[in-house]
């Protein structure tokens, strides 16, 4: 299948490139993965340490790679202390808006005496290096000052999205034995208050191991608060405790971070572990290069700090970088459909990253919304979390971008911490393809048994390389780690990501979507994403899931829920028209069995279809782990 081959190519224009920190990509490609250690020593060289490494690189015991072995540091003495003494201690730092209009920011310095106290806050309530604090919170500053907080005194965090249930939240609680929450009475989210300390208070009852609350004033909201177990952060603030000055722990290198759960399709969610030291380095390194930060960018990721996009290119990445961040606590289209482009437009916004999801969302409402805005400050735009499709991909680049802004398109998970398969701004560009592998990555496309496919085949995409980024492994579980992520290439000492891909004639990669969400029709492999694209061309389609459902003679057949645009109403005559589109786009053998209209598709919070549920509700199966599904 070589449609994609046929689609326009961007190139950037000669102001991109006159304006980029780096010309050209082959060369530097090329000695990076010639010259792994060499390229992420010198990377490693932009950061501060309190002592340098031994070794970058201990791959004594594989798949358990340790980088930058033997060198003291912590996040925050790159995120926040050295900030401090250079030019960028009174930079505006984070920039913050709240649904309901309300807003905030903070320098360099001020943010530095919000964390210094949180974390003082913190050891008064007995915690110490190495313990998990557990973050449930709306999309505040708090949330930041939490997470920042628990790093400077070499604690742990583990940030729970706060849309989960109680008992999602309570589970995550229990499989990290934290003792101490943090939390918020609530935040606003379409106009609405969405209560989590009262979420808090249902969870702590089916845990052991809670003492210490601590909560945040955001809504005013009534809520439960228990003497000796429940304390307002406002309260804490004012105590003498909560002193402005607080040491940064040193930390090894390979010292927990954080944890962060992500959840499989089958079995309970998996607590990965991030460490200091490589995370620093790969989160920087990767922001710093792909977004080709300017001093006076504005950037803003629209991702929540719950998920790892928002800890890496919310959080870390951009803080160590010394760039100026924005925070946003709501809904995109409320209270009307241009609240992002209102932002951009009135926070002079350089770059925007987002969700294919978000795109799409707001392409529904048109072109008139964005162009009431000026959108001229931008300069570059970001997608992630699952393929673009092109359609969506034109839209953001020519309504939002104005035909000018390259689209980083990038391709990663919560295990590598950081981008992995992307453009950088002079790539020239394919709609819907992630480009190439960043500086030492080497990623490649083979079949079950390890082969290389050829170009245009799809195969599993697999990491053959470490990276600094990589997660450390699966909290208390090493077995699990080995055998989700290593097992299937151990004797090559591969990481399978548990994607389809395929890469074209140009060294392009296509991702197709997960493994299981490859579509085997007569012996053909359909990706779903290669489906969904199609099918958002249509007019009346605002998005789509494709699933493969049993069938008699062909193995699989497609089955297909989609989602349809204002003005559009289901009927069997429009089931047959997309039908007819499906062939005409993309061949006979695309031919649905069912096309069947929804108000909605089942996402996760971060916003993937979550396909598998639609593939177990046809089939009348259990649905599996729900606990990162958007109620």
């Amino acid at each position: 299948m070589e449609t994609n081959n046929n689609e326009k190519i961007y190139y950037p224009s000669k102001q991109v490139i006159d304006n980029a920190n780096i010309k050209e990509y082959d060369k530097l490609y090329k000695n990076s993965i010639a010259h792994p250690e060499k390229f992420w020593e010198e990377q490693a060289g932009y950061l501060s340490w309190y002592k340098k490494w031994d070794k970058v690189l201990d791959s004594s015991n594989p798949p358990f790679y340790k980088w930058f072995e033997g060198a003291k540091t912590n996040i925050i003495l790159n995120a926040l202390d050295r900030h401090q003494t250079s030019a960028n201690r009174n930079k505006l730092a984070l920039m913050w808006e709240g649904e309901p209009g309300d807003t905030r920011s903070f320098s360099y310095h001020a943010l530095n005496r919000e964390v210094c106290q949180f974390a003082n806050i913190l050891k008064s309530m007995g915690v110490k290096k190495g313990d998990v604090v557990t973050i449930y919170m709306p999309q505040i500053p708090e949330q930041i000052f939490a997470m920042l907080a628990c790093a400077k005194i070499g604690a742990a965090h583990s940030v729970v999205y706060g849309g989960f249930s109680h008992e999602s939240l309570a589970d995550r609680i229990n499989d990290a034995n934290s003792r101490v929450v943090i939390t918020a009475d609530g935040g606003y989210r379409r106009g609405k208050v969405v209560e989590m300390k009262s979420v808090v208070n249902k969870a702590m009852e089916l845990s052991p191991t809670m003492e210490i609350c601590i909560t945040v004033k955001r809504t005013g909201v009534d809520v439960y608060m228990e003497n000796g177990r429940d304390y307002w952060y406002h309260d804490l603030k004012g105590l003498p405790i909560a002193s402005t000055k607080c040491e940064t722990e040193q930390m090894d290198s390979s010292d927990m971070l954080f944890l962060l759960y992500t959840s499989g399709s089958t079995g309970k969610p998996k607590a990965l572990v991030h460490t200091h030291g490589g995370y620093s380095v790969y989160t920087s390194t990767t922001h710093r290069m792909v977004f080709d930060i300017k001093p006076e960018d504005r950037y803003w990721c629209a991702a929540d700090p719950g998920w790892i996009t928002g800890h890496s290119y919310i959080v870390y990445g951009p803080l160590i970088n010394g760039a100026t961040i924005l925070l946003y606590e709501g809904a995109p289209n409320h209270p009307y459909p241009d609240r992002w482009w209102k932002m951009v437009d009135r926070y002079g916004i350089n770059i925007l990253y987002t969700s294919p999801t978000a795109i799409r969302g707001l392409m529904r409402f048109g072109d008139s919304w964005p162009n009431r805005n000026n959108l001229s400050s931008l300069r570059l735009l970001g997608s992630v979390g699952e393929p673009i499709n092109p359609e969506a991909w034109r839209w953001f680049y020519e309504v939002i971008g104005n035909g000018k802004c390259p689209i980083i398109d990038t391709w990663w998970q919560t295990e590598t911490g950081g981008f992995m398969i992307t453009p950088i701004p002079v790539t020239p560009l394919k709609p819907g393809s992630a480009t190439k592998p960043f500086f030492g990555c080497v990623i490649s496309i083979v079949d079950e048994k390890g082969k290389e496919v050829k170009t245009g085949e799809e195969g599993n995409l697999v990491i053959k390389t470490p990276w600094p980024g990589m997660t450390a492994g699966v909290y208390r579980d090493p077995q699990r780690y080995i055998d989700t992520y290593w097992k299937k290439y151990q004797k090559q000492g591969w990481y399978l990501t548990g994607d389809a891909a395929k890469r074209d004639k140009d060294g392009y990669f296509w991702i197709i979507g997960r493994t299981d969400d490859v579509i085997k029709v007569s012996g053909y492999r359909l990706g779903s994403a290669e489906i969904e694209s199609v099918m958002a061309k249509h007019p009346a389609i605002a998005e789509s899931a494709a699933i493969g459902l049993p069938h008699a003679i062909k193995g699989n057949a497609i089955h297909i829920t989609a989602v349809l645009r204002n003005g559009f109403k289901s009927s069997k005559e429009l089931e047959h028209e997309l039908t007819a589109y499906m062939i005409e786009h993309l061949g006979p053998i695309a031919r649905p069995e069912e096309i069947i209209f929804a108000d909605m598709l089942p996402k996760t919070r971060s916003g993937k279809i979550m396909r598998r549920v639609l593939k177990a509700r046809a089939l009348g199966l259990p649905e599996g782990d729900l606990s990162t599904m958007d109620e």
